[in-house]
């Protein structure tokens, strides 16, 4: 018998555990998970690894292969008369094997491996930014289907009511306490509120429907959409990850101020040939011969006109219109921030004041169903009383959604 009870416990219990929900906190999860643009933080980590390898080759042995044939129209002769040296050949031949190794560039090589690892870190933080975006746009569909899910709600309580207050009218009329016909103005109402379910539903799916391809989870109109809590601080420092990518371009440029700095520096190299070719090294000698050549070799660009100078107060403008961006955006967000929290402010007095015309429509809701039961009033005159009251409620509904929305927009323009 335990057995049978605990199995009919588990049937009834498998709609509630079955039916799929999903979280605001959820939502901003998954589409930075699954949107499209979170592919090119790792592309862009990739080129960089495959840049990075070739800006390092600059410090591995460089070879080269070179080889000519050619034929002279004339050669040098030594000028002395009966002389057994023999002229070079007209036609000559060589083949050569060149290294070239950087021993030392002043740190230009790994400057240039710097700048390319800071341009990195500000491309991927970009994405960051662009995905942080997405949340306002999250929070738009996020709470107009909440919206939707609680209007629901509360068309079926009003649905229940009327089906409710349609059998005491059918009842009144059979005893001729009510007018006969009453009835039919509550079945069209019902038939409204059947066209107003139909209405819902298709928007709610539209509304999922493009959440879903968002956060690229499948979602549908069962799905149930928690109302989330949420704490808002009002006037709290900025943490947007806008703030973060200002700071990595400055960094970037830094970067850049060090490899142009190094650029003029001294570059020692070493370098050997190894060849074979008539004539060869000894051009007195007429035959194939094999010979080499090794040396070090320095390059130092003593004076480039300034053009190192003016690239670094080129640079230290561009950290000027950073600087200045910034300004821009703290005020700009500041600005938005102040919009959002008299938003909010706005909107807790109206739900204030709803509450308050809620309970007023209740209790003339009452006297109308009163009315009605006595055949004081028409069915109609109660359609009204009770569509104000689901009308204010509604409001407050909304209101309450807009409160929330409100505040999580909030939170996003703030950073938290």
């Amino acid at each position: 018998m335990k057995r049978i009870i605990v199995f009919l416990i588990s049937i009834t219990a498998l709609p509630s555990i079955a039916q799929q929900s999903i979280t605001l906190e959820e939502c901003y999860r998954l589409v930075t998970q699954n949107y499209p643009l979170v592919k090119q933080s790792q592309l862009l980590e990739a080129q960089n690894h495959l840049e990075a390898q070739i800006t390092s080759t600059a410090k591995l042995p460089q070879f080269s292969l070179d080889a000519q044939a050619t034929y002279q129209s004339d050669v040098i002769e030594v000028p002395i008369p009966d002389s057994s040296i023999e002229p070079l050949n007209q036609d000559q031949y060589r083949a050569t094997l060149s290294v070239n190794q950087l021993i030392y560039d002043g740190g230009l090589t790994d400057a240039s491996l710097q700048v390319k690892l800071a341009q990195l870190k500000t491309k991927q933080k970009q994405v960051e930014v662009s995905l942080y975006q997405l949340k306002q746009q999250i929070n738009q569909l996020y709470f107009s289907v909440l919206l939707a899910q609680e209007s629901e709600s509360l068309l079926h309580a009003k649905q229940t009511q009327l089906q409710a207050k349609l059998k005491e009218v059918k009842s009144g009329i059979k005893y001729g306490v009510i007018l006969p016909s009453s009835d039919k103005v509550l079945e069209a109402e019902l038939l409204k509120i059947s066209q107003e379910f139909q209405a819902l539903e298709s928007n709610k799916a539209v509304l999922i429907e493009t959440l879903s391809s968002l956060i690229k989870q499948s979602l549908n109109t069962s799905t149930l959409f928690q109302k989330p809590l949420i704490d808002t601080q009002l006037q709290s420092e900025l943490a947007r990850p806008e703030l973060d990518l200002f700071q990595y371009k400055k960094e970037a440029i830094e970067t850049s101020e060090a490899f142009i700095a190094k650029q003029n520096a001294p570059k020692v190299l070493g370098f050997a040939t190894g060849g074979y070719g008539n004539p060869g090294l000894n051009m007195l000698d007429n035959s194939f011969q094999t010979f080499y050549t090794v040396g070090l070799k320095l390059n130092w660009n003593v004076f480039d006109w300034n053009t190192n100078k003016k690239q670094r107060q080129s640079l230290a403008i561009n950290k000027d219109i950073i600087d200045n961006e910034i300004e821009i955006f703290e005020l700009n967000t500041h600005i938005e921030l102040n919009k959002q929290q008299r938003e909010i402010l706005k909107i807790e007095g109206f739900i204030s004041s709803d509450l308050d015309i809620i309970n007023l429509r209740k209790d003339i809701l009452k006297t109308a169903d009163s009315q009605l039961k006595n055949g004081v009033i028409t069915s109609s005159a109660y359609i009204t009383e009770l569509t104000n009251l689901y009308e204010d409620e509604n409001t407050l509904i909304t209101h309450n959604i807009q409160l929330q929305l409100a505040k999580a927009n909030y939170n996003v323009i703030k950073g938290q």
